[in-house]
C-alpha cells in the first residue's frame, strides 16, 4: 500500500492497510494508525502520532516545527485521533515547550483546504473548519464547532462547543458555547439554532439556551451576575452547565 516513489523513514511506524501515495514524505518518529489514507505529495514529520482511518490529501503538511520564534528545537509532538480529514494544503504544527509540548486533535474532524492549526492548539471532536480558517497558537476549539471560511482565531482564545462563525470572522476573545459569531472583531448574533437542531437538541433545550443568551448578552448584568443566573437554571437544564463552566474560566474575556 506504500507507493514506490514515496519516501518513508525506516523509523516510522506504519499500521495495517495504510495507503501512502507517490512523492509523499514520512519522517522519523511518525506513527500512522491502521486504515489511514495519505495522498501524493504530503509531508508528515515527527514526532507525530496519527490514529486510525484518517485521510490526508495532497500537499498537506503535518507535524512540522512550529512558527514560533521562541521554539528552540525542543522535542514536542503532534497527536491526531481517528477519522479526521485533512484536505489540500492544510498545515498542522507541533507544540512548544511553553504550551505543554503538544498540539492535539481529536476525532471526526474535517479540515478543508488551506486550514492552518498552529502550535499547542487543542481541537476536540466533530468540528468543521471551512477553507482557510486559521488558528494562532494555544487556541482551544470545542466539540461540534464550525468555523466559516477565512475565520481567524487569536492566540490563547477558546471557541466553545456547538459554536459557529461566519465567513471572515476574526475573534480576539473567547466565543461561548452555542453562540453564532461573525465580524471583525467577532460579535455575537444569537444561538446556533440550526446546528443544535441537527444534533438532536430538543425544542425546550434550545429555548433555554436562548434564555441563557439573553441573560448573558441582553440583561445588562455584569458577567459574574449573569453566570450566577445561568447556574441557577442548570439543575433542571443540564445543557446550560457547559455554558456556565466555560464562562467561569478566566482568559481573554468573551466577545460582547
Amino acid at each position: 500500500m506504500i507507493h514506490p516513489q514515496a519516501v518513508v523513514d525506516p523509523r516510522a511506524e506504519i499500521g495495517a492497510d495504510v495507503d501512502i501515495g507517490p512523492f509523499t514524505v514520512i519522517g522519523p518518529e511518525v506513527v500512522i494508525g491502521a486504515g489511514t489514507w495519505i495522498g501524493p505529495h504530503a509531508v508528515i514529520q515527527g514526532p507525530t502520532r496519527i490514529g486510525r482511518n484518517n485521510k490526508v490529501f495532497q500537499f498537506a503538511s503535518l507535524g512540522e516545527v512550529p512558527q514560533d520564534l521562541k521554539f528552540g528545537g525542543e522535542r514536542t509532538v503532534l497527536e491526531i485521533g481517528d477519522r479526521n480529514v485533512f484536505r489540500e494544503y492544510c498545515t498542522v504544527h507541533r507544540g512548544t515547550a511553553g504550551g505543554g509540548g503538544v498540539t492535539r486533535i481529536g476525532n471526526d474532524n474535517l479540515f478543508m483546504a488551506y486550514v492552518h492549526i498552529a502550535h499547542d492548539c487543542r481541537i476536540a471532536d466533530h468540528t468543521v473548519f471551512a477553507n482557510c480558517a486559521s488558528l494562532a497558537g494555544h487556541v482551544e476549539i470545542g466539540n461540534h464547532a464550525v468555523l466559516g471560511g477565512f475565520t481567524g482565531i487569536h492566540q490563547f482564545c477558546r471557541v466553545g462547543d456547538h459554536c459557529m462563525t461566519g465567513a471572515a470572522t476574526v475573534a480576539v476573545q473567547d466565543i461561548p458555547p452555542y453562540v453564532l459569531a461573525a465580524g471583525n472583531g467577532a460579535q455575537p448574533y444569537g444561538i446556533n439554532v440550526t446546528g443544535l437542531r441537527r444534533r438532536g437538541f430538543s425544542t425546550e433545550a434550545i429555548h433555554m439556551l436562548k434564555r441563557a443568551y439573553k441573560i448573558l448578552y441582553k440583561s445588562g448584568l455584569r458577567l459574574e451576575e449573569a453566570i450566577t443566573k445561568i447556574e441557577e437554571l442548570v439543575p433542571e437544564h443540564p445543557e446550560l452547565d457547559v455554558l456556565a463552566r466555560f464562562l467561569k474560566v478566566e482568559g481573554r474575556g468573551i466577545i460582547r
